[in-house]
């Protein structure tokens, strides 16, 4: 069984900046789409982003585009969100998830696998 292990998450103000990591029990990057996605208390959860390969394919939520990143790290088996210039309504628990199949968007149905997830906190 996949274990996925999020960390990085905190409290920063409007303007400030966060990179979660995500720490995978086992090598699956290559054939794997991995994905950040997030939920907000009350609403339902969102894809934030998604990559397949290194970046062979990425997508991103339109309210995050231009301000966050998805990247890999093969040799330690991590998956990055770097998230710049947060506003309040990013607020929210921040999941990895791992599909094994290429991306479809930020469709979450295929995802089998997914970490306990990070708090990240925005306040203005």
């Amino acid at each position: 069984e996949v274990h996925l292990v999020e960390s990085g998450g905190g409290s920063v103000q409007a303007g400030g900046s966060l990179i979660l990591s995500c720490s995978a029990s086992t090598y699956m990057y290559n054939n794997y789409c991995m994905g950040w996605f997030r939920q907000a208390p009350g609403k339902e959860r969102e894809g934030v982003a998604t990559i397949y390969r290194s970046g062979l394919s990425t997508y991103y939520a339109d309210s995050v585009e231009g301000r966050f990143t998805i990247s890999q790290d093969y040799a330690t088996n991590t998956l990055y969100l770097r998230m710049n210039s947060l506003k309040p309504e990013d607020t929210g628990m921040y999941y990895c998830a791992a599909a094994r199949s290429n991306c479809y968007g930020l469709e979450q149905e295929s995802f089998t696998y997914w970490g306990q997830g990070t708090q990240v906190t925005v306040s203005s």
